[in-house]
């Protein structure tokens, strides 16, 4: 069976673009066509200045809007990344494969950084370094597919080259794996500036639907959402990015095809109120399983125990034949470790007993 792996960055508030790009299709497709782990990355969060307070809270918060979103631990793996640590382990074996050049490439990596330096901010090392740790993420499982949206499938690139130079320096070791994008809302985009991901760490916040906001704020963010010049609704990504980006959520929330939708509507009011009910629809039934969820805590502990500990009986022989691979000593067992103290022992008293006797001589 194939392997699948993916997992969210608790940095902000989970959006319809995570939704719609990424748990859905987890929930409703991913979860039952293969073994399938999902987690909260939360090692990716402290790349930039955090508040752990509020890393912790996200965490939770995200590991919760998971199992809302409809993900079954009795389908699927759900855990929280640092609680398994074979994924620090790897993460530094690779990074002794891959190459500076390669990490500032990364797209994210110079925007981010970018942004960084205009606030007078200094860039953290682990921003540099941390495709490196999602690779490791990856690769830890004997992944075969990632599904993710279209902004991150250069990282799963770089998990690919990592596994494939592995593999070629040290002996057959990672399983290489593939991207898998959804067909419709891959990357949704801000309702205030379509040309810009709807992202969860955004600050501009009446751009971005967020998974718990109430359905008459998400009606009012939809009603302003941005449009183009012109008044005939037609689907053109490049040209009309506002209502294409209305027609593409509308068609992933209704199964339907944004360029076909867009023949059934005559102004920009309309496919902005038929957009907005069927978001609220959409969004109903997670917000009434996630309430359920915050009432019974104890459930989401137990599931994410469980997630880690299914999770480290994977990963640890995949990290362990790595260490092996590269050329790191193996750690002893106990049992080895007794044994071969007992060696040593033996031959320091025979070594003793030779001397003295060379003595007596």
């Amino acid at each position: 069976m194939k392997r699948v792996f993916s997992g969210v960055k608790p940095t902000g508030h989970l959006t319809l673009g995570n939704y719609l790009g990424a748990l859905r299709q987890w929930a409703e497709v991913d979860q039952h066509r293969a073994d399938s782990l999902f987690c909260v990355v939360d090692l990716h969060a402290l790349t930039v200045d955090h508040d752990p307070a509020r890393v912790r809270r996200l965490s939770r918060q995200a590991a919760t809007l998971l199992l809302a979103s409809g993900l079954d631990p009795d389908l699927c793996t759900v855990f929280v990344q640092s609680h398994v640590d074979e994924h620090a382990r790897l993460s530094y074996l690779l990074e002794c494969v891959a190459t500076d050049g390669e990490m500032r490439r990364m797209i994210q990596y110079k925007e981010k950084a970018a942004r960084e330096r205009e606030r007078g901010g200094s860039v953290r090392l682990s921003l540099l370094t941390y495709p490196v740790l999602m690779a490791a993420d990856i690769l830890a499982y004997g992944t075969h597919e990632v599904p993710v949206g279209d902004d991150q499938a250069q990282h799963v690139e770089l998990a690919r080259d990592l596994a494939g130079r592995f593999n070629q320096r040290y002996g057959h070791t990672f399983v290489v794996p593939k991207a898998t994008l959804p067909a419709v809302a891959a990357r949704v985009m801000n309702l205030q500036e379509p040309a810009s991901k709807m992202g969860k760490s955004d600050d501009f916040g009446p751009g971005i639907v967020y998974l718990l906001d109430e359905p008459e704020v998400v009606r009012r963010k939809m009603m302003r959402a941005v449009t183009d010049s012109g008044r005939e609704v037609v689907y053109d990504r490049a040209g009309r990015p506002g209502v294409a980006n209305l027609l593409e959520i509308l068609a992933a929330c209704t199964g339907g095809d944004p360029a076909a939708m867009s023949a059934g509507y005559g102004s920009y009011g309309a496919l902005k109120k038929d957009a907005a009910e069927a978001v609220v629809a959409v969004l109903e039934p997670l917000q009434a399983r996630h309430r359920e969820l915050c009432a019974d805590p104890g459930y989401v502990e137990r599931v994410l125990r469980d997630g880690a500990e299914k999770a480290r009986g994977m990963a640890r022989p995949v990290v362990d034949r790595a260490y092996r691979a590269i050329g790191l000593l193996p750690p002893l067992t106990e049992a080895a470790a007794d044994a071969q103290s007992g060696i040593t022992a033996e031959a320091v008293t025979a070594s003793a007993a030779e001397a003295a006797l060379n003595a007596a001589r």
